[in-house]
């Protein structure tokens, strides 16, 4: 086993800009890119190996050969890949959507829910998104204002900041809106409900689908109770330093400001490092692989790497 480095699939959504292409420098033959994919099992849009004996497959198909060693203890307690991370360039607002929780999806969808976490990698001055509602009500209400056009007088917008943290479970009405370029750490997931998009229109020139029933099942109308924005304790060691973003039963994900070394060993998870800023070399027993901005990372579980050099990532594990 060593490190694999990948190569994202990008989504065209109506909504996206070209950022993924003009400053990270992912390729795509399509004028938008939404969505990059940079750690993906995901059979909608899987991530494929650039380097090493692997180069050309996809994630899944060498985890297929690797077996759950790679993947560590920590995953046993899933039956599938469990983590889906992005890099999500919002040059339009996203629609109002809530995602459901692993029951409710499982019985309804066929896979498992989508709990995620944002982290604002960059905005536009006066960018705000959507987290929660700004007061609390009831179902009933939340379906009429859906039915009336009246659902944003009751949301909670949020100007946003680079740096940013948004923990967003399964259940909270959200959006991103315009201008925001946002890394997202979620469960392996493509299930969506959207209840609002502003009557636009989708490639076909048709409205897109609203999933009102589904949403009114699943959303929680309350005001959020997790903090948000500029939170997430920060520890410094001798090469930088490391902030929490989040952490739950699903995974946990931290923001590295590195100028220096840092050593990474999960025994009991494999890790994601994703490189948003400047550029680093993992030197490891048998090799050395270098990951610049938009670089993607799998290390397999219980697996020593140093990582050195002067750059801003996200560790991600289980």
């Amino acid at each position: 086993m060593y490190p694999l480095l990948l190569k994202p699939q990008l989504t065209d959504y109506i909504w996206g800009g070209t950022r993924l292409k003009t400053d990270f420098g992912y390729e795509s033959d399509k004028e938008i890119a939404a969505e990059a994919w940079v750690l993906s099992c995901h059979k909608d849009g899987p991530s494929t190996v650039v380097n090493g004996e692997f180069a050309g497959k996809t994630l899944p198909e060498v985890l297929e050969i690797w077996g759950d060693e790679a993947l560590g203890a920590n995953c046993e307690k899933f039956p599938y890949f469990p983590l889906l991370i992005k890099l999500i360039d919002a040059k339009q607002k996203l629609s109002v959507q809530v995602h459901p929780d692993d029951e409710y999806a499982l019985k309804n969808e066929g896979e498992y829910g989508k709990t995620e976490m944002w982290y604002v990698v960059d905005c536009e001055e006066g960018a705000q998104l959507i987290y929660g509602f700004n007061r609390d009500i009831d179902k009933q209400e939340f379906e009429r204002r859906i039915k009336d056009n009246t659902l944003t007088d009751v949301c909670n917008f949020v100007p946003v900041h680079k740096g940013d943290v948004f923990f967003i479970s399964a259940g909270t009405l959200h959006a991103i809106g315009e201008g925001i370029l946002i890394a997202e750490v979620q469960q392996n997931s493509n299930t969506t409900y959207r209840v609002s998009d502003y009557g636009r229109l989708g490639a076909d020139g048709k409205p897109r689908p609203l999933h009102v029933d589904k949403a009114v099942d699943v959303t929680v109308t309350r005001k959020p109770t997790i903090p948000y924005g500029q939170v997430g304790e920060i520890q410094k060691f001798d090469g930088g330093s490391i902030r929490k973003l989040a952490e739950c039963d699903l995974f946990k994900s931290e923001a590295i400001s590195l100028d220096g070394e840092f050593d990474i060993n999960s025994a009991d998870s494999f890790v994601s490092v994703i490189c948003l800023e400047g550029s680093a070399v993992l030197s490891y027993c048998g090799g050395t692989v270098e990951v610049k901005k938009g670089g993607s990372i799998f290390i397999p579980a219980d697996f020593d790497v140093k990582i050195s050099g002067k750059a801003e990532l996200i560790y991600s594990c289980v």
